[in-house]
């Protein structure tokens, strides 16, 4: 453990709290699928995780944040003011106050997803690095992305990498205080890569990711293997982007994603966050690709699956997976 608070670390990068430069702050972030997963925390309190993990962001699907001064703090999320005792509210309430300069500034921050509802993509990811991008819009901070990825860092670990379009990868890092934890893009673009997102299930988890992370890391013999087996496949991950290689790049992330979910599995109580719905998607990619079909999963912890293939295979895709949502990660950035 670092012995270092959040604010310490906040006050570290930005000096201290100062009025805002600007009336209001604005900015987009897009929301990231890991194809080697972050599973685990060193560090609690700063999101420091046991892995460095790599992924994909998803172009102009995520989140869009304003921020401005107010008499009092005002969450708003889709068009939708929330209560105060909110627990969505009350968590961004308590990220909001590392950046106050006195006890009696307030923030007034409207929050949209343009991610599909039903499709298994909202997550803290792209709102807190659009959160982090707008406050340095607002506060004219002038960081540079490494430090404002840190910062995304202490609200969400995933919204580390979320500043980013692309390939991205956090490193995890060694320092106590989280200083070189941070993420940054991989140059390489692949222009022909598509995901296709099966929505599964929209009922929210009985058990959170965070805490499911947490009972993972605790109580499951399998944990132990997890970061070799992380460090294999981000380093396969990487040649395979390197080379256009999309067999290593599938291959690894449908076994990374799998090696995840043993390990909940085998935590006490176990966790399976999987549906009968799921396991059938499982089967028929599988079946798929046996007939010749190249396409692999990645899948977080929850129902939802995320499909990768290419550009060639798009109308098999859309023939065997009629409603999915089809991304396009680079493409959408012309």
């Amino acid at each position: 453990m670092s012995g270092l608070t959040r604010q310490e670390i906040v006050t570290s990068i930005i000096g201290s709290p100062r009025p805002p430069r600007r009336d209001h702050g604005q900015a987009f972030a897009p929301s990231n699928i890991a194809l080697c997963k972050y599973w685990g925390k060193r560090d609690a309190g700063l999101n420091l995780p046991v892995n460095s993990s790599l992924s994909i962001s998803l172009g102009r699907l995520g989140t869009t944040t304003a921020i401005s001064g107010s008499r009092q703090d005002e969450i708003w999320l889709n068009d939708k003011k929330l209560a105060p005792d909110d627990p969505f509210a009350l968590r961004l309430k308590e990220f909001l106050a590392l950046f106050r300069h006195d006890p009696h500034m307030h923030f007034h921050l409207s929050t949209k997803n343009n991610i599909p509802t039903a499709a298994g993509l909202a997550s803290s990811a792209s709102g807190y690095a659009a959160l982090v991008l707008a406050l340095d819009d607002f506060f004219k901070w002038n960081l540079p992305l490494q430090m404002l990825s840190i910062l995304a860092r202490l609200g969400s670990g995933s919204a580390s990498r979320s500043l980013y379009h692309g390939f991205v990868e956090w490193h995890r890092g060694e320092r106590a205080d989280g200083m070189d934890s941070f993420a940054e893009p991989i140059t390489t673009k692949w222009p022909e890569l598509r995901i296709a997102v099966l929505s599964v299930s929209t009922t929210a988890k009985a058990v959170g990711s965070t805490a499911g992370m947490n009972r993972t890391v605790q109580t499951s013999t399998l944990y132990t293997s997890w970061p070799k087996q992380a460090q294999q496949d981000l380093a396969s991950l990487r040649r395979a982007i390197n080379d256009k290689n999309f067999t290593l790049l599938g291959k690894t992330a449908e076994r990374n994603a799998l090696a995840m979910h043993a390990t909940m599995i085998a935590a006490e109580p176990p966790l399976l966050y999987w549906l009968p719905e799921t396991v059938e998607q499982f089967r028929k990619i599988w079946r798929l690709r046996d007939q010749g079909l190249s396409l692999y999963f990645t899948i977080d912890a929850g129902a939802n699956v995320k499909v990768l293939f290419q550009e060639a295979d798009l109308h098999h895709i859309k023939e065997q997976f009629p409603g999915a949502e089809i991304v396009a990660p680079f493409q959408a950035l012309k």
